[in-house]
């Protein structure tokens, strides 16, 4: 849920600081191959955007299945599953998601980004405040305002400033709080064992897990396993376009909520449903990703060589359980100098800007399962080679 892009720095020349004024602009196109290369500019490069953390959007049984459900289902239900539209397709996906995940029910919904307003717009009305970090997703945003209580916003990560925004609500206060599970921009995680612990006892998580599902946990059932907190607190929910590979989303959560936003959330009521072939791509992509424990073992050591890699030729970053390499230059000539070192090592420079984010732009690196120990070395020298052009996470302006 990453806004991929190309920033272009208004005084590229004058830059000399920490941070500069750039202009965003709608990105070169891409073509992605083979996995884990994309074609830019007539160059095959490495790839390391995007969060296909198991790149099984083109896995091929996931394809195989794809294309047997488009000819035996066709492409849409074209209705509303409120009306004529409620195949038993779905109802088969929300049982193995629920089961993936361990929680009591899930609900499909069309956009993995409309998950949260859908949540949003059934507890409306509930609750007396919502706390949200500071640093949070956009989707979240959206619906913390939909909740139509007082939003209150605390420290990125931090249950210290949880604890004072939770002591403004005052006595007998209602909370609802918001906070991605782990964050995309860096890979760290919401402390959330400790975000219950200084919240009221009937307070509740909303818990967007989009970059963390299938990817955080000894099962990769996502940030709530990670961190050992209760599903009765919290709703989960989940984007079926990162480790799953496909599209879509999913609230997971009780029976009682799932009704809920059955019968109140205009998102679900008004919305045509996923596409019958990607429901079918999905239950496959899920089963691949509950038989074959090696992908997230794979993903963990890719990691950890990358985290090792630039750790032994001087750059130290966070270890952050998520499999994302951040990394601000330290000004806009120094960006040059970074996508030039990348570009000769053969990786794609993914610099991106993101909503609530920098001010300035930072390449991010999103390592995967399937990238080989050749990408992974080259990734490592095109940043060492520049490492002193290279501000510390930090001064991202993203505590870890």
């Amino acid at each position: 849920m990453v806004v991929l892009s190309r920033l272009i720095p208004a005084f590229l020349a004058a830059a000399s600081g920490s941070t500069y004024p750039c202009r965003v602009i709608e990105p070169d196109p891409l073509q992605q191959i083979d996995r884990t290369w994309v074609s830019f500019r007539g160059r095959k490069l490495s790839y390391f955007s995007g969060c296909d953390y198991f790149r099984l959007s083109t896995h091929p049984e996931v394809l195989s299945t794809l294309r047997a459900g488009l000819k035996r289902y066709g492409w849409s239900v074209a209705a509303s599953r409120m009306t004529t539209g409620n195949h038993v397709l779905y109802k088969q996906l929300e049982r193995q998601l629920a089961q993936f995940f361990e929680a009591p029910a899930a609900l499909l919904i069309p956009s993995g980004y409309l998950t949260n307003l859908a949540v949003a717009q059934a507890l409306a009305g509930q609750w007396s405040h919502v706390l949200i970090d500071e640093a949070a997703h956009p989707s979240l945003s959206d619906a913390a305002n939909a909740f139509g209580c007082p939003v209150l916003s605390f420290g990125h990560r931090s249950a210290e400033s949880l604890e004072a925004a939770v002591s403004r609500c005052g006595a007998g206060a209602r909370i609802v709080l918001l906070t991605d599970g782990m964050f995309s921009r860096d890979g760290s995680v919401a402390p959330l064992k400790d975000y219950v612990q200084v919240l009221p006892r009937d307070a509740m998580l909303l818990v967007d897990d989009a970059h963390a599902a299938g990817v955080l946990g000894a099962k990769g059932r996502g940030s709530l396993e990670y961190a050992g907190v209760d599903r009765k607190r919290s709703i989960q929910t989940v984007t079926l376009s990162k480790a799953v590979g496909t599209f879509g989303g999913a609230i997971l959560c009780s029976a009682a909520l799932r009704t809920k936003v059955i019968e109140k959330s205009h998102i679900f009521i008004g919305s045509t449903p996923l596409p019958l072939p990607i429901v079918c791509a999905t239950r496959q992509a899920l089963k691949i990703l509950r038989a074959d424990r090696t992908l997230r073992e794979r993903l963990v050591q890719n990691t950890q060589f990358v985290r090792d890699g630039l750790r032994n030729r001087g750059l130290v970053f966070p270890e952050t359980p998520g499999p994302i390499v951040a990394a601000k230059p330290k000004s806009a000539a120094a960006e040059v100098k970074i996508r030039a070192s990348l570009l000769k090592a053969g990786v794609y420079p993914s610099l991106i800007s993101y909503p609530g984010g920098p001010p300035s732009a930072y390449f991010r690196f999103v390592i995967s399962s399937e990238h080989t120990r050749a990408q992974l070395d080259n990734l490592v020298a095109g940043l060492a080679d520049c490492g002193r052009l290279i501000e510390p996470l930090a001064s991202v302006g993203v505590p870890v």
